[in-house]
């Protein structure tokens, strides 16, 4: 080990800055005097677990991705670049307030004494990290605003060639949804009188780092951090916890700009009456060339004041607005995790700097709360914002932000809970939800999906609920889509019988609609319910229909009964026959410690009872088949998955996808896959006392 190491207890432990001790899990709990040593060593133990995460988050976030990954990359830099300018962040880094300034040079101390002291760790592009480089990456989310940029048109407006967009830009491949799960329970729906909180994210595997993070200045936090950040994105302190869901509420616009080319090719739109001049910069970009060398391109890029110009549409030129607060949103962030109430997590969302995701939240004091995004533009409903309005009349424009008390929520309902399964808020806290004519429609554009029902369901079986029986309801199996599509397809053959499908209708008839290992329906009903959605995708989109919809209104018979022939035939050729397990195909394999993973079926894998979460499944899985399986490997749904109970002494339980490491040589790499894939988790170590008897090992890292 480095020098900087130190066992405990010896006289130099005490002066130490920054102690880091690993439970049996491996997971870090790191203890600064300050909260910026407790930052330091935050980020030093994250690069200890996973530092090729770390980097490429910041490759992705910075707009440098193609220098490692090539000319391929380059338009999701461009995308990134439009909206992140290094020199812009570099100023506003110098305006930051000095509590936040401390905080992010720790953040960089952090990283760049791990690589000071593991000469063998070789970067792929950063080789020092600078600290404003955290406003670049200030908000959590697996999927940020900006993705909802579409890559293959904005390469075909800054190359000035006709692409297509592709099907999966289109939304008519089958894939797992990104989102989550957040569960809020109060006391009088309790058995013992305390708020209760599910953390429920659904993200790519090993997306996150598991942490404990205390300070002697009032910081103890426990959850999820997202890679290379230093706060705690989905998580919980001694009086507060948050749970992060992704949002259906529209506050990302396009507006179709009237574009007028003048003398010596000067380029204005039009805004009213008057015409104003088009922003132009020049934004170059580096990327690795095929024999290694390093290239640059040059793009002039455009913007109007709505924002930057991402694509081109019946002649006009499209700007993209979205939340653009990388100061606020890291304050937001930070302060979030030394909340000790409600009120208190509300003066930090006055910030308004959460854009993309809703909050379900829940304290010591009882509450509980079902929150929307706080950046909610005001807009004039009379235009429709789920697609480009006219940037010429600014009656469009955005008129600041709605007030936090004027959004959508519900706060200590009547009904003792509150969720989001990334479906509408209008079901949130089923009789004291919000109501939709209450709000402009486009506070919702994701319409429900079959886990709101699900998500109901078990909320609404009992009334006292304890930790271990919201881990149940967590996990509880029944699939609410083939609830709702199986029988249509049992009815469409009793209308048209077929004898070469009455084996499998008949195993289909005695189903009672949830998932299990040895589950042979679950098997059939996900083959045939794929085979059913991909020749439907376009036409429920022109349509307008969810799939779900489209799956149970739309559909004909005839469609049905081909997609069932269809199952039957592809598990036949792949497994030998038709009636399968599902926990024979449905699995969990971690092979390396690759950011894109490999999967081999004559390798070990575990299988896993859960399903997709399209089929109404809370736990999430969402696998497919890759090039030489058959089987399928999950690599994305539940990930950190957490319990929390707020009494006078806290007490949780979490769960890891695959384990806190991301080297195939830790005993931490794959550790606590069998208990991910039973739903079963583990006692979280919150309290110094909770660790006797579970340190793995202590060390301290002392701060240059």
């Amino acid at each position: 080990m480095a020098a900087s190491f130190l066992p405990l207890p010896s006289s130099a432990a005490s002066s130490a800055r920054v102690t880091i001790t690993r439970d049996d899990w491996g997971i870090p709990h790191v203890a600064g005097r300050t909260d910026a040593d407790a930052v330091f060593g935050m980020m030093y133990a994250q690069a200890e677990d996973d530092f090729p995460r770390i980097e490429r988050n910041y490759l992705v976030s910075l707009g440098r991705l193609a220098e490692a990954e090539g000319e391929t990359a380059i338009w999701q830099d461009l995308r990134q670049r439009l909206f992140v300018d290094p020199a812009a962040l570099r100023r506003d880094f110098l305006k930051c307030p000095a509590w936040l300034r401390k905080l992010m040079t720790a953040w960089a101390d952090g990283l760049n004494h791990y690589l000071a002291t593991h000469p063998s760790v070789r970067p792929k592009v950063i080789t020092r990290f600078e600290p404003w480089m955290p406003l670049s990456f200030s908000e959590g989310s697996i999927g940020g605003d900006i993705e909802r940029v579409v890559l293959s048109q904005l390469e075909a407006f800054y190359s000035g060639r006709t692409l297509p967009m592709t099907d999966d830009e289109l939304a008519l491949t089958f894939r797992e949804p990104g989102g989550s799960n957040g569960f809020a329970i109060a006391p009088g729906h309790t058995r013992d009188g305390h708020a209760l909180l599910l953390i429920n994210p659904h993200t790519s595997f090993f997306f996150r780092s598991e942490q404990h993070v205390t300070s002697d200045e009032g910081l103890n936090v426990y959850g999820a951090a997202t890679w290379g950040q230093f706060f705690i994105y989905q998580g919980f302190n001694q009086h507060t916890g948050w749970m992060h869901t992704s949002s259906g509420v529209d506050n990302v616009d396009e507006f179709a700009e009237t574009i007028v080319t003048g003398a010596g090719g000067r380029l204005r739109y039009r805004y009213g009456d008057a015409l104003r001049a088009v922003t132009t910069n020049e934004i170059t970009l580096a990327y690795r060339a095929a024999d290694g060398s390093r290239m640059t391109r040059t793009f002039t890029t455009y913007a109007t004041h709505h924002g930057p110009i991402v694509r081109e549409a019946d002649g006009k030129w499209i700007a993209f607005a979205l939340m653009n607060k990388p100061l606020e949103a890291l304050q937001q962030s930070f302060l979030r995790t030394k909340t000790r109430d409600y009120a208190d997590y509300l003066r930090v969302a006055r910030l308004k700097a959460n854009s993309s995701n809703n909050t379900l939240f829940a304290d010591t004091r009882g509450e509980i709360a079902f929150l929307m995004p706080q950046f909610m533009p005001i807009r004039d409903d009379r235009y429709d914002y789920r697609r480009p309005v006219d940037g010429s009349d600014p009656a469009t424009d955005w008129h600041g932000l709605h007030s936090l008390a004027s959004l959508p929520q519900a706060v200590n309902p009547r009904t003792g809970w509150a969720y989001n399964s990334n479906n509408w808020p209008w079901t949130a806290a089923g009789a004291d939800s919000p109501r939709r004519d209450d709000f402009p429609r486009h506070f919702d554009q994701a319409g429900e999906n079959p886990r709101g029902p699900q998500a109901i369901r078990v909320l609404t079986a009992r009334r006292r609920f304890t930790p271990r029986t919201l881990m149940s309801a967590a996990f509880d199996p029944y699939l609410t889509a083939f609830d709702r599509l199986v029988p249509l397809l049992i009815a469409a053959w009793d209308r048209a019988p077929d004898p070469r499908l009455a084996d499998p209708i008949a195993l289909l008839r005695r189903w009672d609609y949830r998932w299990g290992t040895h589950s042979t329906a679950t098997s059939l009903a996900v083959f045939w319910a794929e085979a059913l959605w991909a020749p439907l995708a376009q036409a429920a989109r022109d349509a307008g229909l969810s799939m779900w919809d489209y799956l149970a209104e739309r559909a004909t018979d005839a469609q049905r009964l081909a997609a069932l022939d269809e199952a039957v035939t592809r598990l036949t050729q792949d497994f030998g026959r038709w009636p399968v397990p599902w926990g024979e195909i449905n699995r969990f394999q971690r092979n390396d410690g690759a950011i894109t993973q490999t999967f081999d079926d004559t390798r070990p894998s575990l299988p896993v009872p859960f399903t997709s979460a399209q089929w109404g499944s809370l736990a999430s899985f969402g696998a497919r088949r890759y090039p030489g399986t058959k089987r399928y490997y999950g690599t994305s749904g539940n990930s950190f998955v957490a319990v929390v109970e707020f009494g006078p002494r806290l007490r949780a339980w979490a769960i890891t996808a695959g384990g806190a490491s991301g080297h195939p040589e830790s005993p931490h790499f794959n550790d606590q896959a069998t208990r991910y894939a039973a739903g079963d988790l583990r006692p979280v170590y919150f309290y110094p006392e909770d660790l006797a008897g579970h340190i793995e090992r202590r060390y301290v890292v002392r701060r240059p």
